[in-house]
């Protein structure tokens, strides 16, 4: 099946300028206007009717959702060949905030922009549509893990992935994370997370190695 990355659209003028993108949105970015963001600034806020979408080609951005006592939720972190903002398409409203982590430096198209160029390129929107069906596939399993399963198997899940993009040979499980930033991607507190870290540490199952970071003595119980 054709993925969005070998559905290419044909180039616009100038989409060569933009190699860290996937071929397949560089004729788009073509349409936008390169601005950056400093680190803390809030691209889009939940609730809103915006008119942009951004191509990211340099740092990080958070989507997350919070509420009147401040906890927060995380759903993804987004980086650089990716973009956010697509919700504005159908004129609705904003389902999430998204803020830059760091520096970045994103692409800005406007939604008449983004909407002409499917028009204009029919292969691009329906590469467009397979990379939307992959992160509502994405988004389900978030919520089925949410609602299936309790704090600590959420951990464990979290734990485990961060494990497999180490280095085989890498001993730290994880590098710089705090436990707010855990908290925020398992929709728990922070004081629940440093209970579990803190049970797994008098296990023997982690050994703390630093600020943020972790190294794993044995394989995680299946059960807390």
């Amino acid at each position: 099946m054709n993925t969005p990355e070998r559905m290419l659209a044909h180039s616009e003028p100038g989409a060569e300028a933009f190699p860290e993108l996937p071929p397949y949105l560089q004729g788009l970015a073509a349409r936008g206007i390169t601005r950056m963001y400093r680190r803390g600034t809030l691209l889009i806020e939940e609730g809103t009717r915006g008119d942009s979408v951004y191509l990211i080609q340099i740092g990080l951005l958070r989507a997350f959702s919070n509420d009147a006592r401040g906890r927060e939720i995380t759903y993804a972190h987004f980086g650089p060949g990716e973009y956010v903002g697509e919700t504005c398409l159908d004129g609705g409203l904003h389902c999430a905030n998204v803020i830059a982590m760091d520096d970045c430096h994103c692409i800005r198209l406007t939604r008449v922009s983004v909407l002409a160029h499917m028009e204009a390129h029919p292969e691009f929107a329906t590469a467009w549509l397979y990379k939307s069906i992959q992160r509502t596939r994405l988004a389900m399993q978030s919520i089925k893990t949410l609602a299936l399963s309790d704090v600590y198997e959420r951990l464990k899940a979290l734990l485990d992935e961060e494990a497999r993009h180490q280095h085989p040979e890498d001993p730290v499980l994880l590098q710089r994370v705090t436990h707010q930033a855990m908290a925020q991607r398992l929709g728990c507190s922070r004081e629940m997370v440093s209970k579990l870290m803190k049970g797994l540490e008098a296990g023997g199952y982690l050994v703390r190695a630093g600020r943020g970071r972790y190294q794993k003595i044995k394989a995680l119980p299946a059960r807390w």
